[in-house]
């Protein structure tokens, strides 16, 4: 995770939390993360490229709203993997696990408005733009507008 997306400015540039300064930020965090498991309400999951078996990003519900059964959902990943196709695929698979096991009703993300090419993975996923919140975020370029994306269970293409 140190040396493939967490210390990595290019990957960090647009979300809320720095690169990583050393592997002891990254362990740390993973302790964590291993510790909120317990509780059954967490979800996050690595991105394992399957020809290597390398780990390559991460996507996670950021926010779980269960008084209307809602997500919102991050991600990232190592910047070799860009490009591909790798996570929407990975983004339709969480969203089909939050939607048939969970029981969610609506997932959402949002990105910074100069970062189109997140948005686009959202589009890919079959995630609709709801609209942009201006100044409404803070990432590590500073206050920005942020553009969100959604789909709700009825928005899916088994469902109609």
């Amino acid at each position: 995770m140190y040396a493939n997306w967490a210390s990595d400015p290019e990957v960090t540039k647009f979300l809320t939390w720095p690169s990583h300064s050393s592997v002891d930020v990254t362990k740390s965090l993973l302790a964590t993360w291993i510790s909120r498991y317990e509780d059954g309400g967490y979800f996050n999951w690595v991105m394992e490229y399957k020809e290597t078996g390398k780990v390559i990003g991460n996507i996670s519900v950021i926010k779980l709203d269960e008084r209307i059964d809602a997500a919102d959902m991050g991600y990232c990943m190592s910047r070799a993997y860009w490009g591909q196709g790798l996570m929407p695929e990975a983004l339709i698979a969480v969203m089909d696990y939050l939607f048939d096991v969970v029981g969610i009703n609506r997932v959402a993300a949002c990105h910074d408005a100069n970062n189109p090419k997140s948005g686009r993975v959202m589009e890919k996923a079959g995630m609709k733009q709801e609209g942009i919140l201006r100044d409404a975020g803070k990432n590590n370029l500073g206050i920005c507008d942020k553009v969100w994306h959604s789909m709700i269970r009825s928005d899916r293409k088994c469902d109609l």
